[in-house]
């Protein structure tokens, strides 16, 4: 009976006659009677959710057209009650209005149809169908409001609405306690969600809560499970005989880790001589693959972490450090099993010649950056006498790498050389320094050396059209590009660029030309960030940044799944295994490890970023009242951020500007006062004094001291 009456009601839409309508004018004309009006509207909700009609801003119902069918993305949810829907695919964001949400939670995947008849510019629509949750937990701060009940306030605000949690299901948490509590009603039509407590993190002033909260927020599994344990404990500690059999053996072979000093993961060795003009670079990488069988549990485990994370005060990695700090780690002065990829290069820095091999290494010495720093750069005498048999390997590697910088310069490689912070932290994890992390000569050969073996592999293995993964990044988006143009030209710089596109070596002119420069820091991070992510794919598009139409990621099968998944297909190429049978298996899975690894990567990214924000707030907690001077970074119709030296950012709201009624002006990416004309330009400088400070929102708040507040900070600095 309801199929015959959809049919009335979309032969009666589909009409030339027809016009939009609400549902009470279909029932008059309809002749619905009163006891039928809610098998009415029940029809009309079930045209909606097969995408065969939708419905306007003003309620009113029409035939659907062929592009508002299935529409499936993530829900965004925004405190103020409505949201947005990001669509693989679909460049812009769709918005939601507060009235179609249709009950979504933040991140659940959703079914949307169009809303025809909008006024906006962002284009309209509503939510048809929850296809699933993406959010099964909330981490926040706990209120017990009342014997019976209390409540959990979400960390993360674009959640918008607080969880009702029954006094049995709370664990026995106090006020003021940081949870994690488990969803188990999402909550519609003014219902509120509920959930149960399902871990109690500590109060929200016990340190390491914080950041902690973030882990659990990000749901970044820290325990390993006790399978994965038991796999572990039974990997051997040392490299067999049976281990090394049918590898080349280069354990004669001069070679050096060279890392971080705090590193304990040292996944690649490289090793450099010289035959008459030609280098002959290796670069060995621990064979992970070896100990971390496919479709093993430790594989399932790696597979779903996807990447080491490394946040401000911890690291949580993507394998047991039984084996991360252990067999796989390359210590020095112990057999290890590695994949070698062996390259002849010549004076120009083209690799005429390379093998890719399995081999079984043992490192000479495990240096330092910094102590390769004091040798290369700081003619430290006490240095060079220490590692005296190893300097001339370093020179030569310092050679070496300047030809390869300068081949991948000419060809427009982006090198982003700003200065990366370091956030200090005291024992009760406090922030107490927020400090330049520095490249130099030793952390750039290594880089050199890195790409130049990612770039062989890549290609190699693109010509011999098997199954891969490649790290890919795709062109900037125009409309970025024209941002950062504006934003440069406030400094005196131009880069060139037709409407759809532009040349990585415009990019790499301009960060020559800011070198040294006060603004150099900043230019570079915006330029970086009007730039896409790079991602990982099994199409070899090409890398963007890097200039190059080859690249993969196989340096790091320790840290990352995508190079431990190449490194299985390397190694059953070089023994011969690459089947049909093999080549469709991994047909079948590169795809969604591709996906997921990229997923995995930006929530690290994310991760990273927001314990980073934490303490850079809590840094200027206790600098309330103090004036510096930034520059301005970013523009929005809310506000004016502002970035400091310490690269500390925030905003100072648009209310807050003195002296007149300002609107952003968005021809010109500017702040305009509308009666006095003051304008406020991406890259100006100017002074702010730190105002408040919001550890929930991670936010800081400048605003533009006045006159005598500049003489007094003046004088009390001695200027």
């Amino acid at each position: 009976m309801s199929d015959k009456r959809k049919k009335v009601l979309l032969d009666l839409m589909g009409e030339e006659f027809y016009v939009p309508m609400k549902e009470k004018e279909l029932a008059v004309m309809l002749q619905v009677s009163k006891e039928d009006r809610a098998e009415l509207n029940k029809i009309l909700n079930e045209l909606l959710a097969e995408g065969k009609i939708s419905i306007t801003k003003k309620g009113k119902f029409i035939k659907a057209k062929h592009s508002d069918k299935e529409i499936i993305g993530t829900f965004i949810s925004h405190p103020k009650g409505f949201g947005f829907v990001e669509v693989e695919g679909r460049e812009d964001d769709l918005y939601i209005p507060e009235n179609y949400v249709n009950g979504a939670f933040h991140k659940d995947t959703v079914k949307v149809a169009l809303l025809s008849g909008q006024t906006g510019k962002r284009q309209e629509a509503q939510v048809l169908e929850i296809v699933s949750r993406g959010m099964t937990q909330v981490v926040g701060i706990f209120d017990k409001s009342n014997k019976n009940y209390g409540f959990v306030i979400p960390d993360n605000t674009k959640i918008a609405e607080d969880i009702f949690i029954p006094t049995e299901r709370s664990k026995g948490a106090v006020s003021g306690h940081k949870v994690v509590c488990q969803i188990t009603d999402y909550g519609k039509n003014n219902r509120k969600p509920e959930g149960k407590i399902t871990e109690i993190l500590g109060h929200v002033n016990d340190p390491g809560v914080d950041i902690m909260s973030i882990v659990k927020g990000y749901e970044l599994p820290v325990e390993f499970p006790e399978k994965v344990m038991n796999q572990v404990e039974r990997v051997s500690n040392e490299v067999s005989e049976a281990d090394m059999q049918g590898r080349r053996d280069l354990r004669s072979v001069e070679m050096v880790t060279i890392d971080g000093e705090d590193a304990k993961d040292l996944d690649d060795a490289v090793s450099l001589t010289k035959e008459g003009d030609m280098y002959k670079l290796g670069v060995h990488i621990a064979d992970v693959s070896n100990y971390v069988q496919e479709n093993s549990a430790l594989d399932w485990e790696a597979k779903t972490r996807g990447t080491s994370v490394y946040l401000v005060d911890r690291v949580i990695p993507m394998l047991p450090h039984k084996l991360s700090n252990g067999i796989c780690s390359l210590n020095e002065g112990v057999d290890r099993l590695a994949l070698s990829c062996l390259m002849t290069i010549n004076a120009k820095g083209e690799v005429v010649s390379h093998e890719i091999v399995e081999s079984v290494i043992c490192v000479n010495r495990r240096m330092s950056y910094t102590s390769v720093k004091k040798i290369l750069e700081d003619k430290d005498e006490n240095e060079i006498k220490e590692y005296e048999t190893l300097v001339p390997m370093f020179e030569l590697m310092q050679e070496l790498a300047a030809i390869l910088r300068e081949k991948r310069k000419k060809r427009g490689s982006i090198d982003f050389d700003f200065l990366e912070t370091k956030i200090i932290l005291d024992k009760q994890g406090h922030p107490v320094d927020i400090k330049p992390y520095e490249r130099n000569v030793a952390t750039k050969i290594i880089e050199d050396f890195m790409l130049v073996a990612n770039e062989t592999v890549a290609q190699h293995f693109y010509w011999m059209e098997l199954p891969f993964v490649y790290r890919t990044h795709d062109n900037p988006d125009s409309e970025k590009i024209e941002k950062l143009s504006t934003f440069i030209r406030n400094f005196g710089y131009t880069i060139k660029s037709t409407k759809d596109e532009i040349h990585p070596k415009e990019l790499q002119k301009l960060l020559t030309k800011i070198e040294d420069t006060p603004e150099e820091a900043l230019i570079s991070r915006l330029t970086l960030r009007s730039m896409k992510q790079a991602k990982y794919t099994i199409d070899c598009t090409g890398h963007f940044g890097l200039a190059c139409q080859y690249y993969c990621h196989f340096t790091s099968p320790i840290r990352r799944y995508p190079d431990l998944q190449i490194h299985r297909i390397i190694k059953e190429q070089i023994r011969g295994r690459m089947n049909e049978k093999r080549i469709e298996h991994y047909n079948e899975i590169l795809p969604e490890v591709a996906k997921h690894s990229s997923e995995m990567e930006r929530r690290a990214d994310e991760a990273e970023r927001e314990t980073d924000k934490l303490k850079k707030v809590e840094y200027m907690e206790e600098r309330i009242g103090e004036i510096y001077e930034g520059v301005i970074s970013s523009i929005t119709s809310w506000g004016v951020y502002v970035e400091l030296p310490n690269t500390v950012e925030g905003m100072i709201h648009v209310s807050m500007l003195p002296g007149d009624y300002f609107y952003y002006d968005e021809s010109s990416y500017e702040m305009v006062g509308q009666a006095t004309d003051i304008r406020y330009r991406l890259g100006q400088r100017i002074k702010v004094r730190v105002n408040a400070t919001d550890k929930i929102s991670r936010t800081i708040d400048f605003v533009i001291p006045q006159e005598w507040e500049l003489e007094e900070n003046e004088e009390r600095h001695g200027n």
